[in-house]
């Protein structure tokens, strides 16, 4: 059969996005992972340990898009915004990238969020994942700052972890019945309105 050849991490994960996204983190069970994957508890366990780490490596992965231990800040497509002499064309690119995270991300991000109120582990999780997000729009901030006279690098970054949130993302898109690339260009243009850029 094809699906024997998928690696049961791959499985694992697939059906741990699946329940996490949709019964939530603390109703789903390392058995009911293990069914939905259709392999043994025991691989479960022997591939992440815990439930905890499955969802660490979840996230993880939906964030970069595949299983490379390459940073967000290493992607190519953040070396291309930060090489682009444009500010205007560095924002496209930038927010281009960001929505395609939050296109693969943003079900389990909101998972991770609603799961840290009951879980310390979990909020520790989501607590370093939004320092790494803000972390990435403030050194493309100070970046388009370098290539204009005046920028308030922190307002930069507010406008941005306020519309790049995954809580936006789903309500325009999923609820609202935005398209991804409407959306992409609504927040192009509020950066470019917040960095003092005409559009």
């Amino acid at each position: 059969m094809e699906d024997d050849k998928i690696p049961a991490r791959h499985k694992i994960l697939a059906a741990a996005g699946t329940l996490f996204t949709t019964t939530g983190y603390a109703s789903t069970t390392i058995k009911a992972i293990a069914g939905e994957a259709g392999v043994a508890v025991q691989t479960v366990y022997f591939v992440f340990g815990n439930k905890r780490s499955v969802l660490a490596a979840l996230l993880d992965t939906s964030i970069a898009g595949d299983d490379e231990p390459i940073p967000t800040l290493a992607r190519p497509w953040v070396a291309e915004a930060i090489a682009e002499p444009d500010p205007l064309s560095q924002l496209r690119i930038q927010v281009h990238g960001a929505r395609l995270i939050l296109d693969r991300a943003a079900p389990v991000l909101l998972a991770v969020r609603a799961a840290a109120g009951a879980d310390p582990e979990v909020a520790q999780l989501w607590a370093t994942t939004c320092e790494q997000t803000e972390t990435g729009l403030r050194h493309l901030a100070t970046v388009l700052a370098e290539k204009l006279d005046r920028v308030d690098v922190d307002r930069i970054v507010d406008v941005g972890l306020a519309l790049l949130s995954p809580e936006t993302h789903t309500l325009l898109i999923d609820e609202r019945g935005w398209s991804p690339e409407d959306y992409e260009r609504w927040v192009v243009d509020a950066l470019a309105a917040a960095a003092g850029l005409d559009v």
